[in-house]
């Protein structure tokens, strides 16, 4: 507790900056901060595989928080419940969601393999293809109100308001909703802004999107169709990148490549910067390749797939392109191998203990390619002058039980209006919420 006390200190100003990195390289764990240790990549006939089988939350149970925190659920019974979005009224949107039908990406022994392990980890349930709508706080932390806001959508998961229209990110295009504040449902049309990569492969499907800070531009992730390169490149053609967005002609442009799987997207709001959370490559080693948190630049180049993790070469690509790895850019923060790091969020000093005033939240769905099991918790990254200044905190974890089953895997996280921290469970079917201990039913004034 001191060592992590001196830490924040550090991080706020009142100790110098080799302090800082003093303290933060004796408490870093392996795989994670700004220089991790890399192993030798490592080579196997077949993958190491390990599936924490998905079993749910026994009745009356619930994730873990420290002892400054409570978790409550505050909706439940949703189903496949995978990303988060607040409106600037309070109301937070849910997209119940799951991948939509590839049957190119189901061909060959390994993709049966993958297919029987995502079944077994509580990833192959039918998409319900709608958001959700909740409002509200009841005495107890959960929602007081919910409504079905838009359905009859394609694996739907990226949301983001721009003025009066509401965006949202299908897996094969970016679509445009009008909405008013209050609004519990959506019935008009929808109109096509972009097309998104998708098509009988679509590996990575998922598609996230971000207004820009003054709304004239949107940003929309898009993951690679292979793990690193093996279906061909031609099949890579706008994957592995965040696209800039021309909401009013459709005008689509790289923003950043090379990042094999980035989902979560958030503005830090000290110095306005984008970041991202990247799920990077598997099949090199227990403790190869790092996710990470990273802020984004434009036109930065980020190494998938002939690097890893700044410019290490990935030893399987035999197209190799050297040009391109001496500009790959190292990240700013690794997240640890595996850990399947997906949701981002930037904190609020609202209502959290003062150590979350300035951070990020990553949410981190678990692994599959590792003999121990990482990640299947959220943590708390703390920043000062705009970039990571210390060790990771756990904030929700005991997603997976004594026996190694999965009663939840945490996807999206996002800051409601009060200050709570809200996570998506994917597994437990449940909107988590997160709050200081003895202010856990707390309105947001």
């Amino acid at each position: 507790m001191l060592l992590r006390s001196l830490i924040f200190i550090a991080g706020t100003g009142l100790l110098g900056v080799s302090l800082i990195s003093a303290f933060a390289a004796d408490a870093m764990p392996p795989g994670f901060g700004p220089n991790p240790d890399l192993p030798a990549p490592q080579s196997n006939l077949l993958p190491t595989i390990k599936v924490a089988p998905a079993v749910g939350w026994p009745k009356g149970e619930k994730p873990s928080t420290p002892a400054d925190l409570a978790a409550t659920a505050y909706a439940t019974d949703l189903q496949h419940p995978r990303w988060l979005y607040v409106l600037p009224n309070g109301d937070v949107l849910v997209a119940e969601t799951n991948g939509p039908k590839r049957p190119e990406d189901s061909k060959g022994i390994k993709a049966w393999f993958q297919k029987l392990f995502q079944k077994r980890a509580g990833a192959k349930a039918p998409s319900a293809d709608r958001i959700t709508l909740l409002r509200g706080l009841k005495p107890d932390g959960s929602a007081e109100e919910k409504s079905v806001f838009l359905e009859n959508l394609h694996s739907p998961f990226g949301m983001a308001l721009a003025g009066n229209d509401l965006y949202v990110a299908d897996t094969d295009k970016l679509l445009k909703f009008p909405y008013q504040s209050g609004d519990t449902t959506i019935t008009a049309a929808p109109v096509k802004v972009a097309d998104l990569p998708g098509g009988a492969l679509n590996h990575h499907w998922t598609k996230n999107v971000i207004a820009g800070p003054d709304g004239s531009k949107l940003y929309v992730t898009v993951g690679s169709n292979s793990n690193a390169g093996e279906n061909g490149l031609d099949k890579e053609e706008d994957r592995a990148r965040i696209l800039e967005i021309d909401p009013k002609s459709g005008t689509t442009r790289p923003f950043a490549t090379g990042l094999r799987n980035p989902n979560g997207m958030a503005w830090e709001p000290t110095s306005n910067t984008l970041w991202t959370v990247v799920n990077e490559r598997d099949e090199l080693g227990d403790d190869l390749v790092p996710d990470y948190l990273t802020s984004v630049r434009d036109g930065g180049f980020y190494g998938w797939p002939y690097s890893y993790f700044g410019q290490h070469l990935d030893p399987r690509i035999k197209d190799e392109d050297p040009e391109k790895v001496e500009k790959a850019i190292m990240p700013d923060y690794a997240l640890g191998a595996h850990t399947a790091s997906l949701g981002l969020t930037f904190s609020s000093d609202k209502s959290l203990p003062s150590r979350f005033a300035q951070g990020a939240f990553v949410g981190q769905h678990g692994s599959w390619n590792r003999s121990a099991p990482s990640g299947y918790k959220v943590i708390f990254i703390p920043f000062a002058n705009g970039k990571p200044s210390g060790p990771p905190e756990d904030v929700l974890t005991g997603f997976l039980d004594s026996d190694g089953q999965a009663r939840g895997r945490p996807v999206g996280v996002a800051i409601g209006n009060d200050g709570a921290l809200l996570v998506a469970d994917d597994v437990g079917n449940t909107i988590w919420r997160v709050s200081a201990s003895g202010r856990t039913a707390e309105r947001a004034e």
